[in-house]
């Protein structure tokens, strides 16, 4: 190794996550590692007459960020889709999407992000009625911000097949009107994917999180459509200082485009990718993990763990809760994963030697990941698994304490918790009911029961943006003055993104933190974020992303 460095970084607030060493002046980069950071003499040191000087300007530099929950395909494909966050009514919706088709004319699926459920009005729903009077001879399909419900127009609903309705799956929904149509409303992917269809790249962005691979009949030029559908998402991520992507959908044609882009030079994050495994496959389908464990195992692009879905959301019903919904009686939603079958899942995927995450939103669903999780442990053995468990919304107090017993770590999300991130309180609090308020999205009581927390965005189900994701997480309020404030501390929140996050990847000697000898992922922030009110840390930005030593993005540039 040289003795001079590559990069030097100076001027600014470095909070290096390293407990040992939490502040420091200046770093020094070799290649793709943190050589020193020290004093600003120190470092200086160690310039040379090739050594590049990177001025901080005063504002903070960190570990980059690890967005411990997206969905890179799905989110850089809809890059391009409208996008309706914040819109409401009937009339600005009109004007959107007819703004939209006009300025990408043709007769091919247009795709809504981020429809609100109450987007025309709290007590309004919507339905392929109104998107017919808006749009009623081309395709279209809205999406809800938690992407497990959509609306179609009749056209869209008609050309997908499933206009008179379809037999699907558990926790699976197209809602019927009472003449024998649809209604418009489509819960869950089984219902809305094939409306998706209708969009050959759309349907290929979704294979991951559909558990399959594409068919024989890719061509070369879909295949370097979808590089580039990628590359500009991992370009729109490191505008946003993320230099870790741990990938929640996922198979082994991303993978493979990953590679493909590596070897390019223009992989600009470090991502991993689970195998997804789909209630409808057998249990010999781990088998396919492991191959893909096997063969994407290294510092840039690894696999090693199973994603899996247990249910849905709240905010449609499907979520699964261990008591009656508090706004439905005599439902508590229907597990797309049985607990026996989910046991044997977990049982096999563990003892293959194998991570797994598992979406559980409602305190039923997190009960039976849970107990899969113990019977894993029982079956194979105790050993350091870092099992997941995504989003939970709900939990039962019962088992708050089992997270840390049996070391399973919360993945949560601080733009999802209703009030949070500009969303309404409505439906959702009333789905969970006042009775379960205090262990809705229960942040600080997992933590304070020893599990241990990262922090994401479950991009595109809410903005990617890290920084704005902190500043929800340092801002939020209780929905009701006697519950819990779940509020982190800055240190806390950033460690969510950073040093923890690189915990759960088993990369914690390695990433996360400006420590001498780790690889050289930083990113320089507008401004002193130690300095910075809460309310006003969605306003800095990153000014420069350095992901294995190269500079991914700088403003300006």
């Amino acid at each position: 190794m040289s003795d001079t460095a590559d990069i030097i970084i100076q001027g600014g607030q470095i909070l290096t996550m390293d407990p040992q060493r939490p502040t420091a002046q200046a770093i020094a980069i070799i290649a793709n590692r943190i050589a020193a950071v020290g004093t600003a003499e120190e470092i200086g040191a160690l310039r040379g007459p090739r050594t590049r000087v990177i001025e901080a300007g005063g504002g903070t530099v960190l570990p980059g960020f690890n967005e411990g929950h997206m969905h890179l395909f799905l989110g850089a494909a809809a890059l391009s889709h409208l996008q309706l966050r914040g819109v409401q009514g009937f009339g600005d919706l009109q004007r959107a999407i007819q703004d939209f088709d006009r300025a990408n004319p043709g007769d091919g699926l247009i795709i809504g992000q981020s429809a609100d459920y109450t987007i025309l009005s709290a007590t309004e729903p919507l339905s392929r009625h109104h998107l017919d009077r808006i749009l009623p001879n081309r395709p279209l399909m809205l999406l809800a911000p938690d992407s497990h419900t959509a609306w179609a127009n009749t056209i869209a609903l008609d050309q997908a097949g499933i206009l008179h309705g379809r037999k699907l799956g558990p926790g699976n929904e197209i809602v019927m009107e009472a003449g024998g149509l649809a209604q418009g409303e489509l819960r869950e992917r089984e219902a809305f994917d094939p409306v998706y269809g209708l969009d050959r790249a759309g349907a290929r962005a979704r294979l991951g999180i559909a558990g399959l691979e594409p068919d024989a009949s890719l061509t070369e030029a879909e295949r370097a459509a979808d590089r580039a559908t990628l590359k500009r998402g991992l370009d729109y991520c490191a505008q946003h200082g993320i230099t870790s992507i741990q990938n929640m959908d996922g198979n082994r044609y991303t993978l493979d485009l990953l590679r493909e882009i590596d070897a390019t030079g223009d992989l600009t994050a470090r991502v991993r990718v689970p195998f997804h495994m789909k209630e409808f496959m057998p249990l010999d389908a781990l088998a396919r993990a492991s191959r893909m464990n096997e063969d994407y195992r290294d510092d840039r692009l690894q696999s090693g763990f199973v994603k899996v879905f247990v249910d849905g959301v709240l905010d449609s019903w499907t979520a699964v809760m261990l008591n009656d919904y508090a706004d439905r009686p005599g439902w508590r939603g229907e597990p797309l994963f049985t607990a026996e079958h989910f046991r044997d899942v977990a049982i096999e995927a563990d003892r293959r030697g194998l991570q797994i995450a598992v979406h559980a939103i409602g305190d039923g669903a997190v009960r039976i990941v849970l107990d899969g999780y113990a019977a894993a442990r029982e079956a194979n053995g105790a050993r350091d698994s870092r099992h997941r468990i995504e989003h939970i919304e709900v939990v039962s107090p019962d088992d708050v304490p089992r997270f840390a017993a049996l070391g399973v770590v919360a993945s949560m999300q601080p733009p999802h918790p209703p009030g949070s991130a500009g969303l309404p309180l409505q439906p959702t609090i009333s789905r969970i009911g006042e009775a379960k308020w205090p262990y809705a999205y229960a942040w600080k009581t997992l933590r304070d029961a020893g599990a241990k927390l990262v922090f994401a965005t479950d991009w595109p189900v809410s903005p990617l943006d890290p920084l704005a994701s902190i500043g929800d997480a340092l801002t939020r309020k209780p929905w009701r003055a006697d519950l819990p404030d779940h509020r982190p501390s800055l240190d806390q929140a950033l460690a969510a993104y950073t040093r923890d996050s690189a915990w759960v990847e088993f990369m914690e000697d390695r990433k996360g933190q400006l420590t001498p000898g780790y690889l050289a992922d930083i990113v320089i922030l507008s401004g002193d974020i130690v300095k910075t009110a809460p309310e006003a840390v969605r306003e800095l930005r990153p000014v420069m992303t350095i992901c294995d030593g190269v500079v991914a993005y700088r403003t300006g540039a």
